[in-house]
């Protein structure tokens, strides 16, 4: 595993270990198949926008979407239909009530958004149907899209929620005696009892938010599945409607689009960094899962990544990756230039945040030109290292000392607080100088001053 994974990873096994104790929560029990879930289940998954993917505890298991399916289904209607239309059926605005509450425009019949069941149902009725592309089956591909791989039914839970759906009927009937539902009631909800019923993993759901995060292009296939307008839409909605009576206060508190379900599932995506998921059956009485809701908020506080924070611009951090020799060194001797050959450069720039670090960590790898080669970061052009990104650099670079390798870091600000050359510490441990050609120097094999 890179340093970079580790170092993502081992923040991701900390929190599964911090909240797997909690056992606040019940299972959602009105559809009895949901019942029969491991209560105990918890996983977590992180897809960063370079197609990274990082995990810990059952981020693999499978359970099905339920309301986590929203926002795509919704990004599939404005991707067919536009946005001013899809408005004309379904608004935009926050409910401040619960998911399956009777929100609706009083002369219209329009529901307030479409990641209440209300609106849900009107945006799953909005998708084309004909005999070439059936509605379901287009759902059904874009989810596809969105998590990177063919998806299925869990046929089950399919049967246990068309069977207990009452409540979703009858919305869809009261919708349709105002006028605004465009297809027979009971095809709307059967379609929408079978696209809560698609099953995915934490993994999958990852990749789903990160496919809207990275601008509708999903970060691990390549794959273009929705505009980026069209992305940036339903994270919008997600941000202020995805968390139903509760989105006000977790974007104050956690600051990300989200988006729960009640099979356990929670979505939340940094535009431009990152897609995460949760997997946790136990729910609280807003039917967010209790573990998913504090594992994501510990993590966006420990990372830093609040929407609403000042982000370093990602893209634009590194701005070297070779070897010392492939630089300038006058003077050196060709047996000189034969050392420093093996000696990986990465230069970076900017303010370096917790996505920057990720990406530096993984240039460092990129940089490593034998199996357990000497690698310099230079930090000269660097103009901050939050809290975060510091401990994310000094965790990497110790684990390449620890393979063997000597490591050191261009740092004349003493941003990353390492030794100097002349303090003793393990002979690889990572060093501090002031210059790049002092740092390769030192790795080359060359004195530690």
């Amino acid at each position: 595993m890179s340093p970079a994974a580790e170092a993502v990873t081992d923040a991701l096994r900390e929190l599964h270990t911090r909240f797997a104790g909690l056992r606040e929560g019940r299972l959602a029990d009105y559809i009895p198949q949901l019942a029969r879930a491991e209560p105990d289940a918890f996983g977590l998954a992180l897809i960063s926008m370079d197609g990274h993917r990082y995990s810990a505890g059952d981020a693999s298991t499978p359970f099905t979407m339920q309301s986590v399916s929203k926002p795509f289904v919704y990004a599939l209607a404005l991707s067919v239909l536009g946005l001013d239309e899809v408005c004309r059926w379904v608004g935009a605005e926050p409910s401040g009530e619960a998911y399956n509450a009777i929100s609706l425009e009083p002369d219209t019949g329009r529901p307030d958004n479409a990641m209440v069941n209300a609106g849900a149902i009107i945006t799953t009725a909005l998708i084309p149907d004909t005999a070439e592309a059936p509605r379901f089956e287009r759902i059904l591909d874009c989810l596809g899209r969105f998590a990177g791989r063919r998806l299925d039914v869990d046929e089950q839970v399919y049967a246990s929620e068309a069977a207990t759906g009452d409540r979703n009927r009858a919305l869809a009937y009261l919708i349709r005696s105002t006028g605004p539902l465009p297809v027979d009631p009971v095809a709307a909800v059967e379609t929408y009892f079978r696209q809560c019923a698609v099953r995915v993993t934490a993994l999958d759901l990852a990749a789903m938010a990160a496919t809207l995060a990275n601008g509708g292009v999903n970060p691990l296939t390549g794959d273009a599945v929705v505009p980026e307008p069209v992305a940036a839409q339903v994270l919008a909605v997600m941000a202020t409607c995805g968390m139903y009576d509760a989105s006000g206060e977790w974007l104050l508190r956690v600051g990300l689009p989200a988006k729960s379900g009640v099979s356990g599932g929670l979505i939340a995506a940094g535009p431009a960094r990152f897609g995460l998921a949760t997997y946790s059956p136990r729910l609280d009485p807003g039917g967010t899962s209790v573990r998913g809701r504090a594992a994501l908020g510990a993590l966006s506080e420990r990372l830093g990544l609040h929407l609403m924070h000042n982000p370093a611009l990602a893209a634009s951090t590194v701005t070297l990756v070779a070897t010392a020799g492939d630089l300038p060194a006058a003077g050196a001797a060709p047996q000189d230039r034969a050392l420093r050959e093996r000696v990986g450069v990465v230069a970076a720039q900017g303010a370096i945040d917790f996505t920057a670090a990720e990406r530096v960590l993984y240039a460092l790898d990129e940089s490593r030109t034998r199996g357990a080669g000497p690698v310099v970061l230079d930090l000269g052009q660097v103009t901050g290292v939050d809290r975060v990104a510091r401990a994310m650099l000094r965790g990497g670079l110790g684990r390449i000392a620890a393979d063997g390798a000597r490591t050191a870091v261009a740092d004349p600000a003493r941003r990353l607080a390492l030794p100097g050359p002349g303090q003793r510490d393990a002979p690889t441990a990572p060093r501090a100088f002031v210059t790049r050609e002092q740092a390769v120097a030192w790795c080359a094999g060359g004195p530690a001053g």
